[in-house]
C-alpha cells in the first residue's frame, strides 16, 4: 500500500513539472493530453507549491492559444496572484503582450482592479513600461481602474511623469476629462507638476499649462511650489539653459515663489535669506487672483498664435507655389524653333529683353525663397510659440507678398509694353502692402510697450519690507 502511494505521488509530481513545461513552451497539444489523464491536473497544480500557475507563465511568456485554452477550461486562474501577488494580467501588461491581455479581459476584466506587492495594478504596469495600445486596451476594459492610486497615493499621472511616459500622460488626460484630477496630489504633497519641474520634463509642463487646468501655485506638503522646485534645482545644479526656460514659463503663467507668502511653513533653511522682500498682504492676494486669469490669457494667447502659424503656413505654400510655377513659364513664353538669334526652348523675354529678364528673374526668386524660408521654419520643429516669433515669420510673408507682386508688374510690362501701367500696378501694390506693414509694425510695438508698461507698473505696486525669514 506504502509503495503504490509513493508512486502515485511521484507520477503526480511528474504529471505537474510536464504541465509546468507545457505552459513554457506553449504547448497546446500537451496540455489537452494531460487533462485527458488527469481532469484535475490543474486543481492539483494550483493547490501545489509552484510559485505561479501555467495561467501566469503563458501570460508572461506570450503565448496566446494556451492561454486561451487554460481560461476555457478554468477562467477563475485569471484571479490567482502569484508570489509577488501578481495576476496573468500583471504579467502580460509588463510583457507587452496585447493578445493575451485581450483574452485575459474577455474573461474577467475586474483583474484591472487587483493592486500586486508594491501597490500597483495592471494599469500602472502598462504606464511604467510605455505599452500605450495595452493601456488603452485596459482603459476601455475597466475605466474605472484609472482612479486607482499606487502606495504613496500616486495616480495614473503620477506615475506617466515619474516614469517619463508622455504619450500616456496625454491619452489619460484626455480619457479621464475631469480637471480636478490633474491636480490630485500623492502623499509628499505633490501634484503631477510638481514632479515634471523636478524632473525637467519641459514638454509634459507646455502641455499641463496649456492643455489643462491644472493649478500653477499648489502646494506640495513642505509649502512649496513648482516655481520654488524649479529654482531649487536650477541652484544646485547651476544655471541651466532647461531650468531657465522652465522657470520663465512659469513666471509667464503667474507662478509665485514663497517667498512671496507669509505661512511659517515657508521658513525652511532651503529658503532662509536675510533682508527678504516681503510684499504687503494685500498686494499677494492681487497677485495670485491674478495667476489662473493670466493662465488662461496664455491658453488663449497659445491658440491664437496656434491659427495664425496654420494661416502662415497655407500663404506661404501658396505663393511659392506662384513663384515656382512663373519661375518655370516666364512671361512671353519660350522659343519654339532654333535659328541663328535664338535656340528653342529658351526665354523669349530673354533675348529681346534680356534686362527686364533679370530684373523678373529677382524679384521672383525673392518671393519663391522667402515663402520657402516660412515653411521650412515652421515644419522644422524649431518653438515659434510666442507673438515675436510668429511676428518675424509674418514680415518675411509680407516680403514674398511685395515681390510677388512686382514680379506681377515686371510680367505686365514685358507683355504690354507699357512702362506706365507696370510702375502704376508695382506703385500700388507696394504702397497698400507697405502700408500695411507699417501698421501691423506699429499695432505690434504698441502692444508691447503697453504690456511692459503694465509689467512695470504691477511690480512697483508692490511694496517691499525687510523681514527676515
Amino acid at each position: 500500500m506504502e509503495a503504490r502511494r509513493k508512486e502515485w505521488c511521484e507520477w503526480r509530481e511528474t504529471q505537474l513539472r510536464t504541465l509546468y513545461q507545457a505552459a513554457i513552451d506553449g504547448n497546446v497539444p500537451c496540455l489537452l493530453r494531460l487533462l485527458a489523464e488527469d481532469k484535475l491536473i490543474l486543481d492539483r497544480y494550483v493547490a501545489s507549491c509552484f510559485a505561479e500557475t501555467p495561467l501566469h507563465l503563458s501570460s508572461l511568456l506570450g503565448h496566446v492559444d494556451f492561454t486561451r485554452e487554460i481560461l476555457t477550461l478554468k477562467p477563475q486562474l485569471s484571479k490567482e496572484l502569484d508570489l509577488h501577488r501578481s495576476t496573468p494580467l500583471h504579467l502580460a501588461a509588463a510583457n507587452g503582450h496585447l493578445e493575451v491581455v485581450k483574452t485575459l479581459l474577455l474573461v474577467n476584466a475586474d483583474i484591472c482592479l487587483v493592486h500586486d506587492r508594491d501597490g500597483r495594478n495592471p494599469l500602472h504596469i502598462a504606464v511604467i513600461k510605455g505599452h500605450l495600445e495595452i493601456l488603452k486596451e485596459l482603459v476601455q476594459a475597466k475605466p474605472e481602474a484609472i482612479q486607482l492610486r499606487g502606495r504613496r497615493g500616486e495616480t495614473m499621472l503620477h506615475f506617466c511623469v515619474k516614469h517619463l511616459q508622455f504619450e500616456a500622460l496625454k491619452f489619460l488626460v484626455n480619457s479621464i476629462n475631469q480637471d480636478g484630477f490633474v491636480n490630485v496630489k500623492d502623499d509628499d504633497g505633490f501634484t503631477i507638476l510638481h514632479l515634471a519641474v523636478t524632473h525637467g520634463e519641459t514638454e509634459t509642463i507646455n502641455f499641463l499649462i496649456t492643455e489643462t487646468m491644472i493649478e500653477i501655485n499648489s502646494l506640495d506638503s513642505k509649502g512649496f511650489t513648482a516655481l520654488d522646485i524649479a529654482l531649487a534645482e536650477d541652484a544646485g545644479t547651476g544655471r541651466t539653459p532647461r531650468g531657465k526656460e522652465i522657470q520663465d514659463y512659469l513666471l509667464e503663467v503667474g507662478a509665485i515663489s514663497t517667498k512671496y507668502t507669509l505661512s511659517p511653513l515657508h521658513k525652511s533653511e532651503t529658503f532662509q535669506t536675510k533682508n527678504l522682500c516681503l510684499p504687503e498682504a494685500d498686494s499677494i492676494i492681487t497677485f495670485c487672483s491674478k495667476a489662473e486669469s493670466s493662465k488662461k490669457h496664455l491658453r488663449s494667447k497659445s491658440k491664437g498664435v496656434r491659427k495664425k502659424r496654420n494661416a502662415l503656413m497655407v500663404v506661404a505654400s501658396l505663393i511659392a507655389t506662384m513663384a515656382f510655377q512663373a519661375g518655370i513659364n516666364p512671361p512671353c513664353g519660350f522659343w519654339q524653333e532654333d535659328s541663328v538669334a535664338h535656340e528653342a526652348g529658351h526665354s523669349i523675354l530673354a533675348t529681346k529683353d534680356p534686362h527686364v529678364y533679370r530684373i523678373f528673374v529677382a524679384f521672383n526668386t525673392i518671393s519663391f525663397l522667402a515663402s520657402l524660408s516660412v515653411i521650412l521654419l515652421l515644419i522644422s520643429g524649431l518653438p515659434f510659440k510666442r507673438r515675436f516669433s510668429v511676428w518675424i515669420l509674418t514680415v518675411i510673408m509680407w516680403i514674398a507678398m511685395i515681390f510677388m507682386g512686382l514680379t506681377y508688374s515686371v510680367s505686365l510690362y514685358s507683355m504690354s509694353g507699357s512702362a506706365e501701367l507696370a510702375v502704376l500696378v508695382a506703385g500700388v501694390i507696394y504702397g497698400v502692402l507697405s502700408i500695411l506693414l507699417a501698421a501691423h509694425t506699429v499695432l505690434f510695438l504698441k502692444r508691447n510697450i503697453a504690456r511692459y508698461k503694465k509689467q512695470k507698473k504691477s511690480s512697483s505696486s508692490v511694496t517691499p519690507n525687510q523681514t527676515d525669514i
